[in-house]
């Protein structure tokens, strides 16, 4: 199971090309081959990098409570599916953003790769920057969430 983790930087070209952090290269398996699907986040003004494999995994939660005769899912799934993209890896190692995924996301020229499980975060530079927890926020919202659990 591929885990991404890591923060990294890059830089976004004039045709919207950015090359993946090779650490990312490296914890991606094999079968992927360079081929990801990129989106918007759902939550945040950021885009999710997946691998296909793990796009298909998304893509099973969502069938699985799916119904189209709910006029609120296909609202859903329309805007979760509006401006996605299929990229690979060019030889340079590059993704290329499409357009309307760096407006949505308000990447110009630096950029934030983050690792986050099985996902990537890709975020402008002064977005994620902006967005730093205190660490006394993110210990109490670590204990909201984990404080409780008594599985361990």
């Amino acid at each position: 199971m591929i885990s991404f983790i890591g923060d990294y930087t890059g830089k976004v070209d004039a045709k919207g090309r950015a090359v993946l952090p090779s650490a990312f290269k490296k914890q991606a398996p094999e079968s992927v081959a360079g081929k990801f699907v990129l989106k918007k986040d759902t939550f945040e003004n950021c885009l999710i990098l997946y691998t296909a494999e793990e796009w298909e995994r998304q893509n099973a939660i969502i069938r699985a409570k799916f119904n189209p005769n709910i006029r609120k899912h296909n609202l859903f799934l329309r805007e979760y599916f509006r401006g996605t993209a299929e990229v690979s890896l060019d030889s340079a190692g590059r993704i290329s953003i499409p357009v309307k995924l760096r407006e949505y996301a308000k990447i110009e020229k630096e950029i934030y790769f983050c690792g986050q499980d099985m996902k990537i975060e890709i975020w402008s530079k002064s977005a994620y920057e902006s967005i730093e927890q205190a660490p006394e926020d993110f210990a109490l919202l670590a204990e909201e969430l984990f404080g409780n659990d008594n599985s361990q």
